[in-house]
């Protein structure tokens, strides 16, 4: 039987109301974190360490951002000093640089084994020489350490990161993390924090895009936008003082009805020297939404940690509930120290089911760790292989208690097909469990700010649970050798999605990208053809951006065990040193031109800044480059899809978005984080 439009509209209304209305709830009540600052131990008789001044700048060219970092910090104290600064670890962060002002000197960092550095920052210390070092403490946070700060004057440093940007549903989402998660209780039982900016505050960023920009929003950071161009957005806010406590998130939305395309960036500094490239696919799928009866499974958190959240958690899952259609089918998995089947099996939507289902939630209390292996192992059991079932789940900690080993997670998760979205609450937040999690089961995540515009993240979700899915789906390339291609096979592409590789090449030639994959029970093929050059220097910022993804990579193959730790360590090690990146194993020590020539270290880091820094300045004077590669034989027939219009994602009618537009008078847009590095 066929079904009708209205039919249609209003089963995406009450499927996508059932997210909204979780949704909302999970991300207005994110728990407020510690921020990033300035760390003293809790014991200390010394006066705090002041932040006085803290500038952002941060430039967004074609698929990545830099950001470049600037503080000083003043000594209150009558002796001198070591500064402690903790910044919430952006994911997919590339650190390259790292420079301390001490009064005339100027010291710059190299990146060496993380023991060495130690060793070396302790030696100086203990000798009253200036030093500083930037370790990465697990997936949680840079921390970075000054010597000396002046009894009673200033010092001052500089970093810089890179990092890869996605587009999701034609939006682009930029974070500065400050915000910590508060998932690291030992650190914060130790150390007291200072996140006060006692002077200048501010942050400027640029947007410079190949394809046109319509709008560019920044929540929480009211500051002054101005467009200089179609795809050309500065963005200035100053504060004189202010807290370190809430993220910095940036916006910027691509016009509608934009084609699907592969685009493809190379750097390759001579044909004698390996080249590397970012392929970014932006898909143009003729995705529609689903219409049959659905079963949603939600697995929800209600450890001690949601104490405060959780009445309107269950508040807001009682008008969710009561949203589905009879022929829907859900099911609530609640967890803490251990699982339980809140609603005794998948229920059909009745109103009897959903009646007593509404009594059991009010027996919610938070209290318990987090044992969310429990909750994951009840919630797929008893799955309708013929049905359509998406997994949402839902926590703002870390796994704590029952089974923490994330390949035994890889494992559970192999044997299931399921539609996974994973939310994170907080920037400190186990993304590296979660990564393995839906790679293995084809899913994605998504971490969430308090920040972030709620009714965007909400649009993201919608837009994955509601629509049909790629299955099965497989990324080749052949033609020129390639080789250490990030990633692992996408299995599942939801709509809207951005797919992004990172790459090496031997030399320049013809190279072919496939995707091969299932629609609706057909296979569909997609084909693009490009060349790789044999030269290309306009951005040399994608080997550390490759080695970075390469180091994930090779850390989630460790973490499901297919790599022995030894060897995933010495790997990072060897990627770090030679890529200058500061990982679980290397340190980027900050000296004097003096002192690493005591020491022996070559200035590898100081040759690849000098390489970079001219780049950027030659793109800063040149117009914006489109690297699409398929506009000949394009690798898709449909638009990429859009919140405006575009892939079929609306224009024109009104719409079951518009609609919920009318009832939930918020703005904004959202990018998911999911993981995607394949070939």
């Amino acid at each position: 039987m066929k079904t009708n439009q209205s039919d249609k509209l209003n089963h995406t209304v009450a499927c996508w109301s059932l997210v909204l209305l979780l949704a909302a709830v999970f991300f207005i009540f994110v728990p407020q974190g510690r921020g990033a600052g300035l760390l003293t131990p809790v014991n200390s008789t010394d006066q705090p360490l002041e932040i006085r001044d803290h500038q952002v700048k941060v430039t967004i060219i074609n698929g990545f951002a830099q950001t470049e970092v600037t503080q000083s910090f003043y000594n209150p104290n009558p002796q001198p000093l070591e500064a402690i600064y903790a910044l919430p670890l952006p994911q997919e962060a590339s650190l390259s640089e790292m420079t301390i002002w001490a009064g005339e000197q100027v010291l710059q960092g190299e990146v060496v084994d993380k023991d060495v550095a130690d060793q070396i920052y302790q030696k100086e210390k203990d000798q009253g020489n200036s030093a500083g070092k930037a370790d990465k403490s697990g997936y949680q946070r840079f921390e970075f350490y000054v010597y000396p700060v002046p009894a009673q004057g200033e010092a001052r440093i500089r970093t810089v990161y890179y990092q890869p940007l996605e587009i999701d549903t034609g939006i682009a989402r930029y974070v500065y993390p400050v915000e910590e998660g508060g998932t690291d209780e030992a650190a914060q039982s130790f150390w007291l924090l200072n996140d006060q900016v006692t002077n200048n505050f501010s942050i400027q960023a640029e947007v410079r895009s190949a394809w046109p920009v319509t709008q560019l929003r920044t929540p929480d950071y009211p500051g002054q936008t101005q467009q200089l161009g179609e795809g050309h957005y500065t963005y200035e806010w100053v504060s004189q003082g202010g807290s370190l406590n809430r993220d910095f998130v940036l916006y910027y939305r691509l016009a509608d009805n934009l084609p699907g395309r592969l685009e493809v960036i190379p750097y390759k500094p001579a044909a004698d020297k390996p080249g590397t490239f970012m392929a970014v696919l932006t898909p143009g799928l003729d995705l529609q939404p689903l219409t049959q009866g659905s079963d949603y499974i939600f697995v929800i958190d209600t450890s001690g940690s949601m104490s405060g959240k959780l009445h309107t958690l269950v508040s807001g899952m009682r008008q969710a509930i009561g949203q589905l259609r009879p022929e829907d089918r859900y099911r609530i998995v609640a967890f803490n120290t251990t699982a339980w089947d809140l609603s005794n099996g998948m229920r059909t939507a009745t109103e009897a089911n959903v009646q007593a289902t509404l009594a059991q939630l009010d027996t919610l209390r938070a209290d318990g760790s987090t044992n969310l292996y429990a909750g994951l192992t009840m919630a797929l059991t008893s799955l309708d292989n013929d049905r359509a079932t998406s997994l949402i789940i839902v926590t703002d900690g870390v796994t704590n208690t029952g089974v923490v080993d994330p390949k035994q997670f890889h494992q559970l998760m192999a044997n299931y097909d399921v539609r996974l979205f994973g939310f994170l609450l907080g920037n400190s937040a186990n993304w590296p469990l979660m990564q393995v999690i839906c790679e293995s089961s084809g899913g994605f995540y998504t971490g969430v700010s308090n920040t972030d515009d709620i009714l965007g993240k909400i649009m993201q979700a919608k837009e994955k649970v509601v629509y049909e899915s790629l299955t099965n789906a497989d990324l080749k390339l052949k033609g020129v050798k390639t080789w250490d291609v990030t990633g692992t096979v996408p299995k599942k592409i939801f709509r809207g999605e951005q797919l992004v590789l990172f790459g090496r090449y031997e030399q320049g030639g013809r190279l072919s990208l496939s995707l091969d994959a299932t629609l609706t029970g057909e296979d569909k093929t997609y084909v693009a053809e490009f060349d790789l050059p044999d030269v290309a220097t306009e951005t040399p910022e994608l080997e550390r951006l490759w080695a970075t993804a390469r180091i994930e990579e090779l850390d989630c193959q460790k973490n499901i065990g297919k790599l022995p730790c030894g060897e995933a360590k010495t790997a990072v090690r060897d990627l770090g040193i030679a890529y200058q990146l500061v990982t679980d194993e290397t340190s980027m020590i900050v000296l004097t031109d003096e002192a690493f020539t005591r020491y022996g270290i070559q200035r590898q880091n100081q040759q690849r800044v000098a390489v970079e820094q001219a780049a950027q300045t030659a793109r800063a004077q040149a117009e914006v480059k489109n690297y699409r590669v398929d506009q000949a034989q394009p690798m898709f027939q449909h638009n990429a899809p859009s919140f405006g219009g575009g892939g079929g994602g609306g224009g024109g009618a009104l719409g079951p978005w518009d609609l919920l537009l009318l009832i939930f008078p918020v703005t904004g847009w959202f990018i998911h984080r999911r993981k995607r590095h394949g070939a």
